[in-house]
């Protein structure tokens, strides 16, 4: 048998695999660059006082969050408050005026990680937080879970 015509099979087999070698290694870059990783968000813890009838959010790490994006919905013991808090505001049904932090309207909107926001229930809205409630918050941005955070009212 002549080694001549052993040589167009062999170019081709090796142009197939070098064909599928290529085809291999974009493919797997392509994937990875479209890997479907679930978004940052932000940590945040809560806390709540019966004698303030106050909530504290504190933005513990994570990327900033733009304030006038968020929704707020607060339940006690499952029941969700008659008024929720419309962030940010100055002035609301349901609350005493003067959230603290980026939840008042004349502060810088971007909550970042490490500062402190607080709002107070007035004698309005219902129900009124009470020592040993459970509290559940939910902040929503664009329609996207940021967080969902229980505590024990103290």
């Amino acid at each position: 048998m002549s080694n001549r015509a052993l040589s167009p099979v062999v170019a081709t087999v090796l142009l197939l695999v070098v064909t599928l070698v290529v085809a291999g290694t974009i493919g797997a870059v392509a994937v990875h660059s479209l890997s479907l990783e679930a978004p940052e968000h932000a940590a945040i813890g809560v806390s709540a006082s019966a004698t303030t009838n106050r909530v504290t959010f504190t933005h513990r790490a994570g990327e900033s969050l733009d304030v006038d994006e968020l929704d707020i919905e607060i339940s006690v013991n499952g029941e969700p408050l008659k008024e929720q808090p419309p962030v940010p505001f100055f002035s609301a049904d349901g609350f005493r005026a003067g959230p603290t932090g980026p939840f008042n309207s004349a502060a810088d909107s971007t909550w970042s990680a490490g500062e402190v926001a607080s709002l107070e229930l007035a004698g309005t809205n219902a129900p009124l937080l009470e020592s040993g409630d459970e509290i559940d918050v939910r902040i929503v941005e664009n329609e996207t879970l940021i967080a969902e955070i229980e505590t024990t009212v103290r």
